[in-house]
């Protein structure tokens, strides 16, 4: 697969990835109507997903995450450290919509610098 096709498929694929994040914020995180759902019913499966995914806001996991795969893809050499960078880039995306942009920024530029690193010459 060339290289240009490859570059516009993974960018098609981030921009459906982003808007699932966004799907997620606004439709399970900040719909006020999951808060009366879940102080009714606690025991939906829906309840318990917002509630883990709430705590690794809090947390920060996201963010961290992010930083340290995007840090591993920097360092790593040729094809390994551009594959790690584009899984870097799948878990910045949810952190920088989730709430863990502190983090995440530093992530989506090194990922990005990664990604668009010419490879050395042989």
């Amino acid at each position: 697969m060339p290289r240009r096709l490859l570059l516009i498929l993974l960018l098609a694929v981030f921009g459906l990835w982003l808007a699932a994040s966004y799907g997620v914020r606004f439709g399970l995180m900040e719909d006020g109507r999951w808060v009366g759902i879940c102080a009714d019913e606690a025991g939906r499966w829906e309840c318990g997903v917002r509630s883990q995914l709430g705590w690794a806001i809090h947390f920060g996991v996201f963010g961290k995450l992010a930083l340290g795969v995007s840090l591993l893809a920097f360092c790593m050499p040729r094809q390994a450290g551009w594959w790690l960078a584009v899984l870097a880039m799948v878990v910045t995306l949810p952190a920088l919509v989730l709430y863990n942009a502190g983090f995440a920024v530093f992530a989506v530029v090194l990922a990005g610098l990664r990604l668009v690193r010419a490879p050395r010459a042989s």
